[in-house]
């Protein structure tokens, strides 16, 4: 069976719909109120779930919740453990490190590089390697995604050896825009870009 596709607004809904389930009691969950708790149209929430779930809501019924759980987890990847590395340990590299709810979307880091390391150390159970260790590392473990969190002036070096190691996907926190393969996606978390909305609309 080929993959279902869904839009890219689609699949950012989708995990605040999965937490907010997650604390539900109900057997059932209904479109409507699903919409109401975010403040979002009831006809595009009822597309989106429709889109992902195997399940007909039923009339003034709506969807089975644990059976829609099920179906999300399984759109978003998060039956199965993702595996990253993490290029850059400094402050926000270890803090993304550190955070334990990574495993309730189903991605583990599994180890760090820093050009600050001379040889292999621990961040609590992460290894943290040298990077000259990050291609064959790479390689050995088999990862398909990188995190990269160095600076502006590393990010594209970093992004190349990640690319060349056999990464497919690559969530980048440096601010700075990446030239990558076409066959390689790139989520961009850039911050100055945030900061410079939130203020502008300040400014109004």
């Amino acid at each position: 069976m080929a993959p279902r596709s869904f839009s890219l607004q689609t699949l950012q809904r989708l995990p605040y719909y999965l937490d907010h389930l997650r604390k539900l009691e109900t057997e059932n969950i209904s479109s409507t109120t699903l919409a109401d708790a975010f403040g979002l149209n009831d006809v595009q929430v009822r597309k989106d779930l429709a889109s992902v779930s195997r399940q007909a809501g039923q009339p003034r019924k709506g969807f089975e919740r644990k059976t829609l759980i099920r179906d999300i987890e399984e759109v978003l990847g998060y039956g199965h453990v993702d595996e990253a590395v993490i290029v850059g340990v400094g402050h926000l590299g270890t803090a993304l490190s550190n955070y334990k709810g990574f495993s309730n979307y189903g991605l583990k880091i599994v180890a760090g590089f820093d050009k600050r390391v001379q040889k292999e150390e621990r961040l609590n159970d992460m290894p943290v390697f040298p990077v000259e260790q990050m291609i064959p590392m790479i390689r050995r473990l088999n990862t398909r995604l990188g995190i990269i969190t160095v600076g502006a002036e590393s990010a594209q070096e970093v992004c190349d050896q990640l690319v060349e190691a056999g990464v497919l996907a690559i969530w980048n926190f440096a601010p700075v825009i990446l030239q990558v393969p076409e066959h390689i996606i790139v989520q961009n978390e850039n911050m100055a870009s945030a900061l410079a909305v939130l203020s502008h609309h300040l400014r109004k």
